[in-house]
């Protein structure tokens, strides 16, 4: 699944018995060319040294498995599993810049909650683009899921309102609610978002299930400002990772987990409904070589 995403890491180690300067020098670059800060690839490297002074290792297999195994270890606390709640409906915000792969998140979601035979109702509540709109409709049609939505430009709290109402209504178990991924500025984007907040919250009285922040695997640290800006509007809960296929270098999780601590809920690993699947730590490991 993730074969490839650290390929050149695993390259510098290949054939290399012992962990030299220039070994090191080389291993911080890798990680740094896959998205890995700069501080963080430094402690990993060093972490590294460490493990294969104490168990001796002098081949590069051993190295390689002890690079995995620190991967692994750092990830593993952030591995999370998606909300549900106790009364339904489950609310669920999707949140991200537009370009993350928000749409196609969310059907993904749906798609994953319908195969667990839960009801689903999209919420088209990113109304700042039309496309937006149009695009979770369609959406909607391929995985049988009703889309409650307004005109462009109508209020994207009111869209919030009425996909909560319908919800209650019809005895729906999950609402999975697009928001908008740019504004006129950010303090709007951000505001328009504590609002959607709140009207959840008066809805259904608990703050939204999940605020689920998808990140583009291929957006490297970019992907830790966004997490940043959004945590601080309206505390993200989890993150999807979209995009993370074999041309995807992914090292950004390791900076954004070690900076935030937000879990990391859900994978995309490839453009069908179905192509969903629970973060694990040891898959992603395994795929640096």
């Amino acid at each position: 699944m993730l074969q490839g995403i650290f390929r050149r890491v695993g390259n510098v180690l290949r054939g290399r018995a012992t962990l030299d300067d220039d070994t090191i020098e080389e291993l911080e670059a890798a990680l740094v060319m896959a998205d890995v800060s700069a501080p963080i690839a430094r402690e990993i490297v060093e972490e590294l040294r460490r493990r294969a002074e104490g168990a001796r290792v002098t081949d590069d297999e051993g190295l390689l498995e002890l690079l995995r195994d620190e991967v692994c270890e750092r990830l593993e606390p952030f591995e999370g599993e998606l909300v549900l709640a106790s009364e339904p409906p489950t609310t669920i915000m999707v949140l991200g810049v537009n370009g993350t792969g928000k749409t196609t998140t969310i059907a993904k979601l749906a798609h994953f909650f319908r195969s667990q035979d839960m009801s689903v109702l999209l919420a088209a509540a990113d109304t700042f683009r039309a496309a937006a709109i149009e695009q979770l409709q369609v959406w909607g049609q391929r995985v049988g899921c009703e889309v409650v939505a307004q005109k462009m430009g109508a209020d994207p709290g009111a869209v919030m309102f009425d996909a909560l109402d319908a919800a209650k209504a019809r005895g729906i178990d999950v609402v999975i609610a697009d928001t908008a991924g740019r504004l006129h500025t950010k303090v709007n984007l951000m505001e328009e978002l504590r609002k959607m907040g709140r009207i959840v919250e008066r809805a259904t009285g608990r703050p939204a299930d999940e605020r689920l922040l998808v990140i583009d695997a291929n957006t490297g640290q970019n992907a830790i400002i966004q997490a940043r800006e959004f945590n601080q509007a309206i505390g993200v809960t989890g993150i999807a990772v979209a995009k993370l296929d074999s041309t995807a270098k992914g090292g950004a999780l390791l900076s954004l987990t070690a900076e935030l601590a937000i879990p990391i809920k859900v994978v995309g690993v490839g453009e069908k409904p179905g192509d969903l699947v629970p973060f694990c730590a040891r898959d992603f490991a395994d795929g640096i070589v």
